[in-house]
């Protein structure tokens, strides 16, 4: 037998959760995910991989200093993370492609060299005069902000280690690439330590990275879910492409509260602050509209006013649609069959679509009952109460639950000229202010029956009530 060159032995490696085997699995040991292993050459160990070897210490031992966040110029990007920017953190943001997410980090290094600080931006994607006409365009450049047109991330490390710059942005993770590793740059393995330079760089050096991330069909982070894990930090910049505003969400944070959210309105200026998002997202409702109702939700620490809106339909053929934009789907299907039967709705032969205008995703069940009074105003054609808030849960046993900080949901709703809200008997909460009148729901059929009742008293001779 011959004895040639060692040949490197490859790995099949899952794309979801980085799980690695020496064989293939049609479905991942780790992570049951279908079709997900794709091969991989073993990656060699580098000498300085994981750093130096560090003792043990004592808790009691460990100082904790305090250290000053780092302002990005944004009152909304500061709440989202928190207040601003962790020395020595690192931030993963993602989005769809052209949602805005160079657009948003070259416009915070701006912001942040006009503090009279220093910012590299390492530019893996784009060439630096295509970086320089967006520049153009947000405002006049800063000579603080400092241009690397560079894949190789460890000469990209090495410049920075070198300038202490107090800002680092890599766009984007995919494309930068580690030259001791055979694969091609956006693959598992590259991704998996190339975030582990990054980090080790963050913590090491105190500099706070800013890393873009590609995203799936699906609106995850592309590549294994350990690049989430690893981060300190998740951002993702959501928002339709033919709406003004982008909404920026936290879905993981080790320094500051999660599902926080921020507003901005995309202009030719760049990404704005929107101050009042409330505002911004009731400002084209529409007056005595059936179907239209108004839910207080709460992104983090901040409650937002937002419309919900339903239609329903008689159905063409076949199984009826129930279609869900900005909300859960199965959610939507829950609250059909609770009106359905202890409301007395029908709605067995009814296409269902309900939507949450603005391009927000509702994810709390606060909104239940919002929903449900909006397919019940469009089933009968009854409005709602145009200066009217809905807030609470409902169950599978037609109960309206209560939620958690109502009273600031109601302080927001007072604040804006609410004279309403349909809150759960089961709160407890002490009064919000003079002209807020607060109406207890039990059930839905209750909310239904109020609905119905109203529209009898102001035109008994049109309108019926609905069955009880």
């Amino acid at each position: 037998m011959s004895r040639g060159k060692t040949r490197r032995k490859t790995v099949w490696v899952c794309r979801e959760c980085g799980h690695e085997s020496s064989g293939y699995f049609g479905r991942c040991p780790s992570c049951d995910a279908w079709g997900t292993m794709v091969e991989q050459l073993e990656a060699p160990v580098a000498a300085n991989r994981f750093g130096e070897p560090r003792s043990f210490q004592r808790l009691t031992e460990v100082r904790s200093a305090e250290r000053a966040r780092l302002s990005l110029g944004s009152v909304e990007f500061d709440r989202v993370l928190g207040g601003g920017l962790v020395p020595g953190s690192l931030v993963l943001l993602g989005g769809d492609p052209g949602i805005g997410k160079s657009t948003l980090l070259l416009q915070t290094a701006l912001r942040v060299a006009e503090q009279g600080r220093t910012v590299l931006y390492i530019a893996a994607e784009e060439s630096p005069e295509q970086i320089k006409l967006r520049a153009d365009r947000l405002g006049a450049p800063s000579e603080g902000v400092l241009l690397l047109a560079e894949t190789a991330l460890d000469r990209a490390l090495e410049e920075a280690t070198q300038l202490r710059p107090a800002l680092v942005i890599i766009d984007s993770i995919q494309t930068v690439y580690l030259s001791e590793l055979d694969s091609s740059p956006g693959s598992v393995s590259q991704l998996r330590d190339c975030t582990g330079r990054v980090l080790q760089f963050a913590k090491r050096t105190g500099i706070p990275v800013f890393l873009i991330g590609h995203v799936t069909k699906e609106g995850l982070i592309a590549g294994p879910r350990v690049v989430e894990h690893m981060v300190d930090v998740v951002l993702y910049l959501e928002g339709e492409r033919f709406h003004q505003h982008r909404v920026l969400r936290a879905a993981k944070n080790r320094f500051g509260s999660t599902n926080e959210i921020g507003v901005f309105e995309m202009s030719d200026a760049g990404l704005i602050d929107v101050g009042n998002p409330s505002e911004l997202f009731l400002s084209e409702r529409v007056a005595n509209a059936a179907g239209s109702a108004v839910v207080a939700v709460l992104e983090g620490t901040r409650p937002i006013l937002i419309e919900v809106q339903a239609l329903t339909s008689a159905a063409g053929y076949g199984t009826p649609r129930r279609v869900a934009t900005g909300f859960d789907a199965t959610r939507l299907q829950l609250l059909v069959a609770v009106l359905t039967k202890h409301a007395g709705l029908r709605l067995a032969d009814q296409d269902v679509f309900v939507n949450v205008t603005g391009g927000i995703r509702i994810v709390e069940p606060a909104a239940d009952l919002a929903v449900a009074l909006a397919i019940a105003s469009s089933a009968s054609g009854i409005p709602l109460e145009t200066d009217a808030v809905y807030i609470g849960e409902v169950g599978l046993a037609g109960e309206v639950r209560g939620v958690h900080s109502l009273e600031r949901r109601l302080q927001e709703a007072a604040r804006l000229g609410f004279a309403r809200a349909y809150v759960p008997a089961s709160s407890r909460f002490p009064l919000v202010g003079a002209g807020l009148h607060l109406v207890s729901v039990r059930t839905v059929a209750e909310a239904v029956s109020a609905l119905a009742a109203r529209a009898v008293r102001a035109r008994p001779d049109v309108i019926e009530p609905l069955p009880e």
